[in-house]
């Protein structure tokens, strides 16, 4: 009989574990474990209601054999969610202190966004998109963009003739 395997869990690495914690508990998460590794580094696992995947935030000190410094982009893609309202998720990651990077319809009837954390780490998220008669409706403007009033050109004044002798 083959051994039962599971996926679990996904490990990123962070700059600031504080501030990471706060970041990913306003989104929803809650803490369900904080540690120590032996070389010095420090880890929290976070659990998002509902899902039985967890994250854990990795911080690796310098002097730890564990520690990189941080390049331009995470060498990470992305993790995601599914929302039954994916813009309510992005107004509500939005003001957990991400920051929006794309959106998108994916598929005739799906939305999908993304997000980055703190460290930059990208966060999916998708979901249906509301039927036409759900859609929100854009205010409406004038029939034709509104542009200054041309300005009434000067008149230069006739430069004088010179009289001829």
């Amino acid at each position: 009989m083959a051994p039962r395997v599971r996926f679990v869990y996904s490990g990123i690495r962070v700059r600031d574990l504080a501030r990471s914690v706060r970041f990913y508990r306003r989104m929803g998460f809650r803490v369900v474990h904080r540690g120590s590794f032996h070389h010095g580094g420090r880890y929290v696992h976070l659990e998002y209601p509902g899902s039985p995947h967890r994250l854990e935030l990795n911080f690796y000190p310098k002097g730890s054999r564990f520690y990189e410094p941080f390049g331009r982009e995470p060498p990470f893609d992305h993790f995601g969610f599914f929302a039954e309202d994916p813009d309510d998720w992005l107004r509500r990651a939005r003001r957990a202190g991400a920051r929006f990077t794309v959106g998108y319809p994916d598929r005739p009837a799906q939305q999908l966004y993304f997000v980055t954390d703190p460290d930059g780490f990208w966060i999916g998220v998708y979901g249906p998109r509301p039927g036409p008669s759900e859609r929100p409706r854009r205010a409406r403007g004038p029939a034709r963009p509104l542009r200054p009033k041309p300005r009434t050109p000067r008149r230069r004044p006739r430069p004088r003739q010179r009289a001829v002798a």
